[in-house]
């Protein structure tokens, strides 16, 4: 099972994205990821095989500076457990983490094959990151809706984009998500208690429900 945590505060939240990532190690995975908006819109990505620990120890080298974030613990379904198909994904300004299962992402690559997108992974979820960039022509909210309305499965996911860097969206199908709501600070989480440390005022997603914060 995969695992998903993101927060927007005033502060650097790569170390709040991480913790939560230790709260789900109990879930199994095979490798972890963290991706943050900087405070000039830059945005920067760590990927590791293998536990949490290793991922603390990458971030801890080469810190993660920016308030907006959202972090992930993958266990392979599409492609074998490596770096390149570990989460996030990215596609130009956008970042994606994603639990669930794309059932038409074969026939969604082809399309944005032909569009010029290349792929480095062998996931599922790197096709909705590139139908982000695809769609998107600077609103996030629309280009949300047009992403879910192609894509087929089950679905929880966590976007970053660098053109709202204090701003996280997500959504999800058949797949739990829910929202913490703190004290100038908002999180997502595939399971609670990724951030009960942070928020007890806890909001559970319905299927197909998007969450802005």
């Amino acid at each position: 099972m995969c695992g998903i945590v993101g927060a927007v505060a005033q502060r650097d939240v790569a170390e709040i994205l991480i913790n939560g990532l230790h709260r789900l190690e109990y879930r199994g995975y095979d490798s972890a990821g963290v991706a943050v908006v900087d405070p000039n819109h830059e945005l920067h990505r760590v990927r590791c095989l293998g536990k949490v620990k290793a991922l603390d120890e990458a971030v801890a080298v080469k810190p993660l500076i920016g308030g907006t974030g959202i972090a992930h613990t993958r266990w392979a379904t599409h492609g074998e457990p490596s770096e390149a198909n570990a989460h996030p994904h990215t596609s130009g300004n956008f970042a994606v983490v994603h639990n669930g299962i794309i059932e038409n992402y074969i026939s969604l690559k082809k399309k944005l094959e032909s569009k010029g997108f290349e792929f480095i992974s062998e996931t599922d979820t790197e096709v909705i990151a590139h139908l982000f960039e695809y769609y998107y022509k600077g609103d996030i909210m629309d280009t949300m809706i047009k992403v879910i309305n192609r894509v087929e499965g089950s679905y929880a996911l966590g976007v970053l984009c660098v053109d709202y860097p204090d701003q996280f969206i997500a959504v999800r199908k058949a797949s739990p998500m829910i929202v913490g709501l703190g004290d100038e600070e908002n999180f997502i989480a595939s399971d609670v208690t990724a951030i009960l440390k942070h928020t007890r005022d806890i909001y559970y997603l319905e299927d197909n429900e998007i969450a802005v914060s």
